[in-house]
């Protein structure tokens, strides 16, 4: 099969195209899935330098955690799917901690069937592939900092690709009864359009300033310190990169497709949507131009690939 590979750790130069590498077995309880789409993620090029190397699997290694697509082949545990479905997921549980050596950026990727779940009919290949690892992150993280109905968040990077979703999961699943969210000057509108109550450019306010304070502060850009100033007695901040000021927490997400299908009905409905950044999707042979992009931190929602041959 076709796919990105890179046997050495480093920058996006390590990332190689491959026109015969050997497509991935499957174990009893994986599914082989025909990629039709897939995201990239911070994580992905993370692992690629290197950060990770004491706890990856080893090299080669085919990039990419997020997948779309159909299922060709099922494992022969494989319960609750057949060939013909299309799914969609993030296809390693632990992000950090042995992740697969053959991922999304390949024809084809084997995958156990408990991280997958049905694609919603509402959208396409190139907009599933963009939800599983980040939506799962945004409701981990609402969900581990207590958050419920009638509470109040602060977003910090609220256009990003776990931001946009934080945005929406607080406002359409859980019933925020307010809703704060960063970004620069040109994404206020977006912010505006995904339910924030109060869109804030940190190019010209201090977010920590402000007056009113928030029950929880999910911080997906690395400001814990100025995080934790706006949150309220007894409330809690969720952070997912950099260092942790109490009472934030920092977590990395468990892949679980239970989570996607229990979201399923808001994408359905379009109360949730998935944010695609204008710049793509990118195709295949772009793969080393659109993680060149991701890490300049100035991208709107995901970053995808799409079609995958």
């Amino acid at each position: 099969m076709k796919a990105w590979v890179y046997r050495e750790y480093g920058g996006v130069d390590v990332l190689k195209f491959e026109s015969s590498v050997p497509v991935p077995e499957v174990k009893d309880d994986q599914v082989l899935i025909k990629v039709a789409a897939a995201a990239l993620n911070p994580v992905d090029f993370k692992r690629r330098v290197g950060m990770f190397k004491a706890t990856d699997s080893p090299l080669p290694t085919i990039p990419g955690y997020d997948v779309a697509g159909m299922v060709v082949k099922v494992g022969s545990q494989v319960k609750g799917l057949k060939e013909g479905d299309e799914v969609y997921g993030d296809i390693n549980e632990k992000a950090l901690h042995g992740p697969k050596q053959a991922g999304s950026l390949a024809e084809y990727t084997a995958v156990e069937e408990k991280l997958l779940a049905l694609k919603p009919k509402s959208l396409d290949f190139a907009q599933a592939a963009g939800l599983p690892l980040a939506m799962e992150t945004a409701y981990e993280g609402l969900e581990k900092s207590g958050f419920s109905a009638g509470k109040s968040i602060l977003v910090l990077g609220g256009a990003g690709g776990v931001g946009s979703l934080v945005v929406q999961l607080a406002k359409h699943v859980f019933g925020a009864s307010r809703v704060a969210a960063t970004s620069s000057t040109g994404k206020l509108e977006l912010l505006k359009s995904l339910g924030a109550d109060l869109a804030i450019d940190y190019t010209k306010e201090n977010f920590e300033d402000l007056p009113e304070k928030f029950d929880v502060v999910y911080d997906t850009v690395g400001q814990c310190d100025r995080a934790v100033k706006a949150v309220k007695e007894g409330g809690s901040v969720a952070v997912l990169t950099g260092a942790v000021t109490p009472p934030g927490f920092i977590f990395v997400v468990t892949s679980n497709g239970s989570v996607l299908t229990k979201l399923n009905p808001y994408l359905e409905t379009g109360k949730v949507n998935p944010v695609v950044d204008p710049r793509g999707p990118f195709p295949f042979s772009k793969v080393v131009e659109a993680f060149s992009y991701l890490e300049t931190k100035r991208t709107t929602g995901k970053v995808i690939i799409s079609p995958i041959p």
